[in-house]
């Protein structure tokens, strides 16, 4: 029997995206959640138009925020899976099959769409910086991941009670790997495919300011992880 699933879109001014979005993704799971957070476009009204529940955040919270805001919802509503991906069409909703399948195959609590083997179709400087935080990470994990930054994951809700996460930016991906890997989650990763590849134009990742706040927060959880 299929676990319960919930699919969270995390978005911000994502109108022209977020209706084909949630709509691709309702052909493949019924419960679908958008986390609007603090947009000033319509994207509340285009997710609900195109059938999803919707949260609004009134400002700006950042990626992380919205993402626990998505997961405190999944578990208040017991929801055993959640499903994550981005609100601008990179990610393609008819790959969440493929996470069902891995989920039911290996039981892994972390679920991460690999993209390593189109690292070579990005610019040099988004593939020098998807490598090196790959590795980083994977050392500091303990795991054996080869993509560290992309969204489109699947979570348990067993891991999701069982980390506490302090982090409200992108770097919440990157710290629940470590949380995860240090407390002997079972993490593996999926290759994925892509709507598109760099997808510079549509992403929210300010490159300087938000590497080192993911080098900070992969040393902070890989020595708080116990706490």
């Amino acid at each position: 029997m299929r676990a319960k699933t919930l699919v969270v879109i995390p978005a911000l001014n994502a109108e022209r995206s977020i209706g084909v979005v949630v709509r691709e993704s309702k052909l493949v799971n019924d419960d679908v959640l958008v986390i609007d957070d603090g947009s000033s476009d319509r994207t509340s009204e285009m997710a609900r138009d195109a059938g999803a529940q919707v949260i609004r955040h009134d400002v700006n919270k950042g990626k992380g925020a919205a993402l626990k805001t998505g997961f405190a919802y999944a578990l208040e509503n017991n929801f055993e899976v959640v499903v994550t991906l981005d609100a601008d069409g990179q990610h393609l909703p008819q790959e969440i099959p493929k996470f069902m399948t891995a989920y039911e195959e290996t039981g892994a609590d972390l679920i991460i769409g690999g993209r390593a083997h189109l690292f070579p179709q990005m610019i040099p400087r988004r593939r020098f910086a998807n490598r090196f935080s790959a590795r980083s990470i994977a050392f500091a994990s303990k795991t054996a991941v080869t993509d560290s930054q992309s969204g489109f994951r699947l979570y348990s809700a067993h891991l999701l009670r069982n980390v506490r996460l302090r982090s409200d930016g992108f770097d919440l991906e990157s710290e629940v790997i470590v949380y995860a890997g240090c407390r002997r989650f079972k993490v593996v990763t999926i290759p994925i495919e892509l709507g598109f590849v760099d997808g510079l134009s549509t992403s929210h990742y300010k490159p300087l300011a938000d590497t080192l706040r993911i080098a900070w927060t992969v040393m902070r959880a890989r020595y708080l992880w116990r706490s």
